[in-house]
């Protein structure tokens, strides 16, 4: 395994973990990629929602990185408008653009979110228009190498309507009406967008099912390819569901082996196959 940290512009940080590069192994020497975006209400970023997930997928047989992203971990610091969103549409452009060096297949970079991870996440994929500017292309780049080719969301922030978390936009957009209009993302959806998946929990209080419903409802009335689970118990935050990350039930554990699946056909990837 290699170790790989870095420093984006504007202060976030990237660290990854690289499967190793072998003889007897040719095949795998490049592999698919997955960001992890941890959840914090862009408040601060969850720690359970960072190592244990990024595990999981490294052992799935993908390169793992973590974005630790801008937010207002001080009054001062909000409102954020586009800040996490360009660390996190930078730190895709960043695996592409050092795809050669980290192994990385930059046709197949998933990026995993939870909760306010989960809406910058989707953000990506439907708003990295917005923070072009600030990205540097350079000759030969577009838009789309700072997007990700498949997104996955955990009990996601998704509408900034009658059933947002309020904390989490309002960090983002302060007081301005049109920019909690812009960062409610079922408005947002549109053909073309990357395939999906979404897990939620129907218990979850602090950011209601109806964040997953409404996005799942825009994606299939665009055609978007996406799947959706609902498990019925459970709180907010739960991450992995497991005891590591202090949220152990046993049936929502399942979220990972389905996601790991999803994704390993989405990008039509058979690491773990014997056959």
């Amino acid at each position: 395994m290699k170790l790989y940290e870095t420093t984006l512009p504007g202060g976030a940080t990237l660290r990854g973990w690289l499967r190793d590069e072998t003889e007897s192994m040719p095949g795998y020497n490049t592999r698919p990629a997955v960001l992890v975006v941890p959840g914090g209400g862009y408040c601060h970023v969850a720690d359970r929602e960072g190592d244990p997930v990024a595990a999981q997928f490294f052992a799935a047989g993908y390169n793992v990185f973590l974005l630790t992203y801008n937010v207002a971990d001080t009054p001062d610091k909000a409102p954020l408008h586009f800040i996490p969103l360009r660390d996190a549409a930078g730190a895709l452009l960043h695996l592409r653009r050092h795809a050669a060096e980290l192994r990385v297949d930059p046709a197949r970079v998933a990026i995993c979110g939870f909760s306010a991870g989960g809406h910058l996440a989707a953000s990506t994929a439907m708003l990295a228009a917005d923070v072009e500017a600030d990205l540097g292309l350079q000759p030969g780049e577009t838009i789309a190498d700072a997007q990700p080719n498949a997104v996955i969301l955990s009990y996601p922030v998704i509408t900034a309507g009658p059933y947002a978390h309020a904390g989490s936009i309002d960090t983002l957009a302060g007081d301005d009406a049109a920019l909690h209009a812009h960062f409610s993302l079922e408005n947002q959806v549109r053909p073309g967008l990357p395939p999906f998946f979404i897990w939620h929990t129907v218990e979850d209080e602090l950011v209601p099912t109806q964040n997953s419903l409404l996005l799942a409802s825009s994606l299939q009335a665009a055609g978007v390819p996406y799947e959706l689970h609902l498990f019925p118990h459970g709180a907010h935050g739960s991450s992995l569901c497991t005891h590591e990350v202090n949220y152990p039930i046993r049936r929502n554990i399942a979220w990972m082996p389905l996601c790991i699946d999803w994704l390993d056909e989405t990008f039509g990837y058979r690491c773990r196959e014997a056959f």
